[in-house]
């Protein structure tokens, strides 16, 4: 599930040596699943550690991860790196923001993933977000904007000439997209 480095290892022990016998390290998603998604690592004493959470061996210690943060840890990495600026510990963590999708995945699940992972950070930047409502018999992507896309004047051209043009590219079943969201002024609107 997760890979850490040697040198990662290496840090980690020393650190930990300098804390209570059979300390670990917990790593984590804060909001997984979502465009605020945040990955973590912290001291984890082994009265913290719960019935649920998944133990991975290490070198001299014990990586915790709780059950709810497993499937976005999928593909994870954490190194220890020394360049000119100074050590870094880094961690990289591909499916926190989306899980990992199933080789059987839907075109739901698939259209959903793409949203989750391509587009929505690119509109967290405005404040917003999209969501799949349906995909019709016909292969019309039903789309929901909220956030900061609700009453937004680019609506037109982001769902146009942005969304639709990579789902149809990416997703042969896909012939277009249509937007259910009023976008007129108004109470519900974000600005």
């Amino acid at each position: 599930m997760i890979s850490i480095s040697e040198s990662a290892q290496s840090h980690f022990a020393k650190l930990l040596a300098d804390q209570a016998e059979q300390t670990n390290i917990r790593v984590f998603v804060v909001n997984p699943g979502t465009s605020q998604a945040e990955c973590g690592v912290s001291y984890c004493p082994e009265d913290a550690v719960e019935a649920t959470d998944i133990r991975l061996p290490f070198n001299g210690f014990d990586a915790i991860v709780d059950a709810e943060s497993a499937p976005f840890l999928e593909e994870a990495e954490i190194d220890f790196v020394t360049d000119k600026m100074g050590t870094q510990l880094t961690l990289k963590a591909p499916n926190a923001k989306a899980r990992k999708l199933s080789d059987d995945a839907s075109l739901q699940e698939r259209v959903q993933h793409m949203l989750e992972t391509e587009v929505n950070p690119q509109l967290a930047n405005h404040g917003g977000q999209v969501s799949l409502v349906e995909i019709t018999a016909d292969g019309i992507a039903v789309l929901q904007f909220g956030g900061g896309c609700n009453g937004c004047s680019m609506i037109d051209v982001t769902l146009k000439e942005g969304i639709e043009k990579e789902m149809i590219a990416k997703f042969d079943e896909i012939n277009g997209v249509r937007d259910i969201t009023d976008h007129q002024s108004g109470e519900h609107s974000y600005y």
